[in-house]
C-alpha cells in the first residue's frame, strides 16, 4: 500500500547516544520523529490526512483513525530510514496520549505498547499540550525557566507559565471556540475549504485589516482566558449582509477577523507576562505557524521588551519531535508507561 503525500521536516544527522522514537496520532496527522537525547531530530515524518477530510469540510473521527490505521507503519518505517537507523537502535518511545479523539490516539498509543513489549523498551506516555509547550526546546535557541507559553490550535487557545520541564501552570484557555476551531468555522461560512486555517489566512494576505470592525472579547479585567463564538458570530451576521445589502470583499472580511483574533491572543499574553513579571515568551500549537500571529507577537515583544521563543513553523502543527522531546523529559523524570495505561480525550495540564 502507498504512503500518501508526507512531509520529511529536517533532514538525517549523524547518530548520538540516546535516540527517542515519537509517535503522534492525536487528530488527523500520522506523524513520528527519531530525537537525540540533546534535542537534536534525527529525522521527522507527518502523514496529511487533508485529502481524505476536505470533501467533507472537517475532520470526520471514523475516517482519521482508519487513516492512521493504514499508515502509522509506513510513517515510522520511513522515519528510520531517514534517520539510517533500524528499530533496535532506539532506547525510548515517546507517545502522545492524549488530548484528542480518542479513535485516532488509540492507534499511536497501542502501536507504542507493541513496539514497547516487542521490543524490550521502555516507552512513556504524553500529554498533546506539553509537547507544544516544550517545542521551542527543539530549536538552537531556547528558552529559560520560567516563560509565558500561548499555546492555539484547532482545540486549544491557552495560556501557560511553564516553570520546569514538568511543570505547568494553566492561566487561562478558551471559554467557548479555540483559535483554531474559528478560523476553521469561518472558512466553511465563507466557502473556502479546508483545511479552514491556511485558507482564511491565504485570503487575509490581500484583504484589508482595518476595513471592517470586529469586536474583541476581553472578558473581566485580568481575564487571561479566551473567547471568539462572538466574533465568528459577527462574521456571520457580515457574511449575511453581504447576501443581502451590500457587497463585502472577502480577503477583506478575512483579513479584518484574522486581526481580531491576533489582537486578542498577542495583548492577552503581553499583559499576562507583565502581571507576572516574566521576560520569555514561548509561541506553539497549529495556529502559531499562521504568520499574523508570528508577526505582530515579534513586534509587541520587542516594543515591551521580552524575548520572544518562536518554534519553526514545521514544529508548530502536531509533529513527533515534540512528543519525543517531552517523552525525554518525562523518563529522565522517573516515569515509565505501563500495558495497563490508556488514552485520555482531555488535558489535565497544569490544573
Amino acid at each position: 500500500m502507498s504512503l500518501p503525500p508526507t512531509k520529511v521536516l529536517i533532514a538525517a544527522l549523524p547518530a548520538i547516544d540516546m535516540k527517542v522514537l515519537g509517535i503522534e496520532s492525536s487528530c488527523d496527522d500520522t506523524a513520528a520523529a527519531l530525537l537525540g537525547d540533546d534535542g537534536r531530530i534525527l529525522s521527522s515524518v507527518i502523514s496529511s490526512q487533508d485529502l481524505v477530510h476536505h470533501r467533507f469540510g472537517g475532520i470526520v473521527p471514523e475516517l482519521a483513525s482508519r487513516s492512521h490505521i493504514e499508515v502509522i507503519t509506513a510513517v515510522v518505517e520511513k522515519t528510520f530510514h531517514r534517520a539510517g537507523l533500524e528499530l533496535a537502535d532506539i532506547d525510548l518511545i515517546g507517545v502522545t496520549q492524549g488530548p484528542g479523539l480518542i479513535g485516532s490516539l488509540l492507534v499511536g498509543f497501542s502501536y507504542a505498547k507493541a513496539l514497547s513489549y516487542t521490543l524490550e523498551k521502555p516507552f512513556v506516555g504524553v500529554d498533546h499540550m506539553a509537547g507544544h509547550l516544550l517545542s521551542a526546546f527543539l530549536e538552537d535557541t531556547t528558552p529559560r525557566f520560567p516563560y509565558i507559553a500561548l499555546i492555539v490550535s484547532g482545540g486549544t487557545s491557552a495560556l501557560f507559565l511553564v516553570k520546569s520541564f514538568s511543570e505547568f501552570s494553566l492561566l487561562g484557555r478558551t471559554r467557548d471556540d479555540a483559535a483554531g476551531e474559528a478560523f476553521d468555522k469561518v472558512a466553511r461560512l465563507l466557502d473556502l475549504g479546508y483545511p479552514g486555517g491556511p485558507a482564511v489566512a491565504r485570503s487575509a494576505e490581500h484583504g484589508d485589516p482595518a476595513a471592517l470592525t470586529f469586536p474583541r472579547a476581553w472578558l473581566e479585567d485580568g481575564s487571561s482566558d479566551f473567547s471568539f463564538s462572538g466574533l465568528k458570530t459577527a462574521v456571520m451576521s457580515q457574511r449575511q449582509q453581504q447576501n443581502s445589502e451590500r457587497k463585502i470583499s472577502i480577503p477583506d472580511l478575512c483579513a479584518s477577523f484574522q486581526e481580531a483574533v491576533v489582537e486578542v491572543l498577542v495583548e492577552k499574553t503581553i499583559a499576562a507576562s507583565h502581571q507576572l513579571a516574566i521576560s520569555s515568551i514561548v509561541l506553539g500549537g497549529g495556529v502559531s505557524a499562521n504568520q499574523a500571529l508570528r508577526s505582530r507577537m515579534s513586534e509587541r515583544c520587542r516594543a515591551e521588551g521580552k524575548q520572544l521563543f518562536l518554534p519553526a513553523p514545521e514544529l508548530c502543527t502536531d509533529n513527533g519531535a515534540m512528543i519525543a522531546y517531552a517523552g525525554l523529559k518525562i523518563f529522565q523524570s522517573g516515569h515509565r508507561g505501563t500495558l495497563d495505561d490508556d488514552v485520555f480525550s482531555r488535558s489535565h495540564l497544569g490544573q
